[in-house]
Order: structure tokens, then C-alpha cells, then sequence
């Protein structure tokens, strides 16, 4: 008797899992149909689709990719650079021309005992110039092999762009501007592709040309 009785609580307290998915899937089947299933059934299918549905939703869109980026004024245009990249902004005094450098080289900074290049990047793109500028910041920009400044009028600030909003180089742009350009916006803003101008060994100041 013993027996009889722990072996009929033992099969009251399993749970048919699959007796309970059948359930489930019946009342989903009644409710396409479009007939009434149970209520407290019906709510609980609708539940499951309607967190089915929001997954599903999440998925497709996503979170919106943006970049964050440091911009700033050169003669009279708008520039932007990846703030990754950017370590900081100095003011420029105390520029030592280096003889013999190229053009867009416009000379050498002493910052807390960094020696750094300052690179007019309106040169380097052999772009033409535009009247007299206040040329009074540097932006110090770098990665694991290179580090130098860019000359800039004006620091705007930093802010996100959404990756959509970024266009490829358009047929205006050519050349050697073409070639370091990250993508336009809108504005225009020009953001420029750091990590190539990084890699650039024509950036590099030799060891035989003397300060």
C-alpha cells in the first residue's frame, strides 16, 4: 500500500513538459483560426508573441553606430578627427622651423618634453590657401607608432556622428585629400582618416636632418 501511494505522488509531481507544449501550441493554433480558447491560455500565447515580436524587432535595427570625433576650423573649412586618436590640444608657441623639412612641415614643439612635428595639413593636401588665419591651436594626435600635431584655427569640439550620416569621397575630392579622407557630411565636415595619416612615412622627420 505503502508503495502504491509514493509511486502515485511521485507521478502527480512530474511535470509533462511536452504535454504542456502541446498545450501551448494548440491554443496558438485555435487563436489564428480565430476561434476562443481558454482565456488565461489565449493570454499567455499572446504574451509569448508579443515578446517574440520585440526580440525580433531589437534584432533588425539594432543600436545606431556612431563615431565620436574632435572638430575643428583650418582656414575657413570644417575638419573633423577621430577623438580616439586625438591625445590633446596644445597651443602653439615656441615653433622651431626644421631646415631642409617639407613644405607642410611647419616645424618642431617642445610639449612637456615630447619633441613633436606640426603638420599644416592644407599643405600636405596641397590645397590652395586661403587668407590669413589665427593658426593658435595643435592637435595632438597619435597611435602606437606615430605621434604628431595638426595645425588648426579653432577648436570646435567633440561630438558622435551617425555612420549613416558619413559619405564616401566624392569626385570633388581627388588626389592626395581623397586618399586621407574618412568620409563627408552634410555640412560639409571633412573627417579625415587618421589612422592612414599616421602611417604615413613622408610625416616622419629623418635623424639626418638636423634641428
Amino acid at each position: 500500500m505503502k508503495t502504491q501511494k509514493a509511486k502515485s505522488a511521485r507521478e502527480n509531481s512530474a511535470i509533462d513538459w511536452s504535454g504542456v507544449r502541446r498545450r501551448l501550441d494548440a491554443s496558438r493554433a485555435v487563436i489564428e483560426q480565430g476561434a476562443e480558447p481558454d482565456p488565461a491560455e489565449k493570454k499567455k500565447v499572446l504574451k509569448e508573441r508579443a515578446k517574440e515580436l520585440a526580440r525580433q524587432t531589437q534584432d533588425q535595427e539594432g543600436p545606431e553606430e556612431s563615431i565620436e570625433v574632435a572638430e575643428f576650423l583650418l582656414a575657413y573649412e570644417r575638419y573633423a578627427i577621430e577623438s580616439f586618436y586625438v591625445r590633446e590640444v596644445y597651443p602653439l608657441s615656441d615653433l622651431t622651423p626644421v631646415p631642409c623639412a617639407p613644405a607642410f612641415v611647419l616645424g618642431i614643439i617642445n610639449v612637456r618634453g615630447r619633441i613633436l612635428s606640426v603638420i599644416d595639413i592644407k599643405k600636405f593636401f596641397e590645397l590652395p590657401e586661403k587668407g590669413l588665419t589665427d593658426l593658435n591651436k595643435v592637435i595632438i594626435v597619435h597611435n602606437d607608432r606615430m605621434e604628431f600635431g595638426i595645425l588648426a584655427d579653432l577648436i570646435v569640439g567633440v561630438r558622435s556622428i551617425p555612420v549613416v550620416e558619413i559619405q564616401p569621397s566624392v569626385p570633388t575630392f581627388t588626389g592626395i585629400r581623397a586618399e586621407y579622407l574618412k568620409g563627408l557630411t552634410n555640412e560639409p565636415l571633412i573627417i579625415l582618416n587618421a589612422e592612414k595619416l599616421l602611417s604615413d612615412k613622408r610625416i616622419i622627420i629623418h635623424e639626418e636632418v638636423e634641428v
